[in-house]
C-alpha cells in the first residue's frame, strides 16, 4: 500500500475548515454543502481540533445543546491524530481502528496538506486490489505482455 501522499495527490488535498469563532450550526452547514463528514476548526492557520458527526451526535444531541448557541469549539475533537504525507496509508489505517477515529489530518512542515478519510484509504486500496487482479488475471489468461 502507498503512502499518504499518493492518496493525497488523487484525492486533493482541499480542506473544509471552520474558525474557533463559528457555532456548531454553521459547521454542520458547511459539512452537509461539501457532503463530508467533518471539519476542521481552526484559529488562523492553526488547527484547534476537528468536529465530526460522532461529535455533533454525542456532545450536542445527546447533551441537549442548541446548535444555533453552542461554539463548535466546546464539542469539538481537541485531541486529534495527525500524520504526515509520509506515512504509509497501513499505517494510517492502524491509527484510525486503535483511536476509533475516521479522519485524520494531514500536517506537511507544520502546515495542514489535507484530511485522509477511512473511506478514501478503502477506496485506495480497493483500487490496488482490482488493478492486481487485472493484472494476475491478464497473466494467466496469457494476455500479460512477456
Amino acid at each position: 500500500m502507498d503512502n499518504i501522499s499518493v492518496i493525497l495527490k488523487d484525492k486533493g488535498s482541499d480542506v473544509l475548515k471552520v474558525s474557533t469563532q463559528a457555532t456548531v450550526k454553521q459547521a454542520v452547514e458547511a459539512m452537509c454543502a461539501r457532503r463530508v463528514g467533518s471539519v476542521l476548526i481552526c484559529d488562523g492557520l492553526q488547527c484547534a481540533g476537528i468536529f465530526t458527526e460522532r461529535d455533533l451526535m454525542n456532545r450536542v444531541i445527546l447533551g441537549g445543546l442548541d446548535p444555533a448557541t453552542t461554539n463548535v469549539v466546546s464539542v469539538m475533537t481537541a485531541d486529534v491524530a495527525c500524520i504526515e504525507p509520509g506515512t504509509p496509508a497501513s499505517e494510517a489505517m492502524a491509527i484510525m481502528t486503535e483511536r476509533r477515529c475516521r479522519h485524520l489530518p494531514v500536517i506537511d512542515g507544520g502546515e495542514i496538506a489535507g484530511v485522509i478519510s477511512i473511506g478514501d484509504l478503502v477506496r485506495w486500496e480497493s483500487r490496488n486490489q482490482e488493478f492486481h487482479i487485472r493484472m494476475l488475471t491478464d497473466y494467466i489468461t496469457g494476455k500479460y505482455p512477456g
